[in-house]
C-alpha cells in the first residue's frame, strides 16, 4: 500500500487513537501512555490494513491473531478494539476501575478480542510462538503478530521464544520490538545494552528487517516482506518515538507510566487535535 490517501486515512485514525489513549489514562490517573503512544501507528496499521479480524466474530477461526507482549501499554490496544467494535467505547471510561474487564494488563477470558492474557514480560511472545506451532500442527492459515518492548526483550524467556520459533521454522509468526531505546528507568542501553540487536535477532534464525515504525508505509511493507519469507520467524524492529504525537511527552522516559494532568491533557489533546 503506497496510495497518499489510503495512508492519510491511516494517519487520520492514529490521531483519534491517540487522543483516546491520552483521555482514558487521563480519566483513570493511571496507565502507561508514552508507550502506548509510540506504538500506535504500528497497531493502527495491523488493525486497519493488514490484519484479518472481524469484530462480529471475535473467535473467527481463521483470523489474524494479534498478542501485545508489552501487556502494560494496553490503552492503544482497548482503543482500537473499541473502535473496531469488539465491545462499547463507552466501556474506556472503566478503564483499570475495579471489576472492569480493560483492566491495566490484558485479560483474554473477559476482553472480546483480546488473544493472550500479558503483563510479565516475555510472556506475551512465548505464549504467540507456542499458540502458533499449534496452528502449523492444525495445518491452520493466519497470522501471530506479536509486540515485544525493548526493555522487555531483556528478559531471557525472549530468547527461549526465539531459540522455539526457528526450531520449528514458525513462519506465521511476525513480531515487532518496539525499539524506542527507552523504558521505566531509562534508556535501554543504560539498563542492559541490546545493540546490535538485528545481528542478535539474525543468530537466533529469525528473518530481520528495521524500519520507521511510525512511517505506514514501511510498516505495511515490511509486514508484506515478512509474508515471503517462509520456513522462519520474522522479528520486525521497529524504530519509534515514544510518546509520539505529544511533544512534550516524546523521548522522555518519565512519561512511561505517568498519567497527564489537567493542563496537560488538554495540551495534548489540542496538539492532536490541530495535528502538531
Amino acid at each position: 500500500m503506497n496510495k497518499k490517501a489510503d495512508i492519510n486515512v491511516l494517519k487520520a485514525k492514529a490521531r483519534e487513537i491517540r487522543k483516546e489513549i491520552i483521555t482514558m489514562v487521563y480519566r483513570a490517573n493511571s496507565g502507561h501512555v508514552g508507550g502506548s503512544l509510540g506504538a500506535t501507528d504500528i497497531v493502527v496499521a495491523l488493525y486497519y490494513h493488514i490484519m484479518k479480524h472481524d469484530a462480529t466474530n471475535p473467535m473467527w477461526a481463521q483470523r489474524d491473531r494479534f498478542i501485545l507482549s508489552k501487556g502494560h501499554c494496553t490503552p492503544v490496544i482497548y482503543a482500537a478494539l473499541a473502535d473496531c467494535n469488539y465491545f462499547p467505547a463507552e466501556d474506556l471510561k472503566t478503564f483499570r476501575r475495579p471489576g472492569t474487564h480493560l483492566q491495566g494488563h490484558p485479560f483474554q477470558p473477559k476482553t472480546p478480542g483480546i488473544e493472550a492474557s500479558t503483563g510479565t514480560l516475555g510472556l506475551g511472545i512465548s505464549t504467540g510462538a507456542g499458540m502458533a506451532l499449534g496452528a502449523k500442527i492444525k495445518n491452520e492459515r493466519h497470522y501471530y503478530y506479536i509486540l515485544c518492548g525493548d526493555g522487555e526483550i531483556q528478559e531471557g524467556q525472549v530468547w527461549e521464544a526465539a531459540m522455539f520459533a526457528n526450531k520449528y521454522k514458525l513462519d506465521n509468526v511476525i513480531a515487532f520490538v518496539d525499539r524506542n531505546y527507552l523504558q521505566t528507568d531509562g534508556n535501554s542501553e543504560k539498563v542492559m545494552p541490546l545493540d546490535p540487536l538485528k545481528p542478535k535477532w539474525e543468530s537466533f534464525g529469525w528473518h530481520v528487517q528495521e524500519i520507521d515504525g511510525n512511517d505506514f508505509a514501511e510498516i505495511i511493507n515490511a509486514v508484506d516482506e515478512a509474508k515471503r519469507a517462509t520456513g522462519k520467524p520474522s522479528m520486525i524492529i521497529a524504530r519509534t518515538v515514544k510518546g509520539k504525537g505529544v511533544s512534550f511527552m516524546e523521548n522522555e522516559a518519565s512519561w512511561h507510566g505517568t498519567p497527564p494532568k489537567k493542563v496537560e491533557y488538554e495540551k495534548a489533546i489540542k496538539e492532536l487535535d490541530d495535528g502538531v
